[in-house]
């Protein structure tokens, strides 16, 4: 089955996986899939991230994270730029997230990253989604 857009696949198997409290999620796996997901672990929203499995079957094991109560520390994930509608920031006019406390992971030519990395780096690229 071809899929349109992977990123968002992605997000949707995280976000069913927290909702449905599991502690960890497989998605197949991608250089793209595995750079977005060690960056929301470097934020602090994901447990962990492995790849398991051999080359034509590579999958990525995606350790979700909870509160004390059980929460999700995931509030709400969403794709901002699409196959049908890129969207792109600047450095200097990237908007930030929930005022602060969440976070855009964006594309950019020195690698994935996240938009404070960015405004630091001075660098602007595609926003590819949005956490908090």
């Amino acid at each position: 089955m071809s899929q349109t857009d992977p990123i968002a696949e992605l997000l949707t198997r995280i976000r069913n996986a927290m909702h449905a409290r599991y502690n960890q999620v497989e998605v197949p796996h991608s250089r793209m899939r595995e750079a977005i997901c060690r960056t929301l672990a470097a934020e602090g929203f994901l447990g962990g991230v492995e790849v398991a499995g051999e080359v034509p079957k590579k999958k990525l094991v995606v350790g979700l994270r909870y509160s004390g109560e059980r929460e999700p520390v995931i509030r709400g994930i969403e794709r901002v730029s699409r196959p049908s509608l890129r969207r792109y920031g600047g450095a200097n006019s990237m908007p930030r997230v929930a005022h602060g406390m969440g976070v855009q992971v964006v594309t950019t030519p020195l690698g994935v990253m996240t938009d404070r990395e960015a405004r630091r780096k001075k660098v602007g690229g595609e926003i590819l989604l949005r956490v908090w």
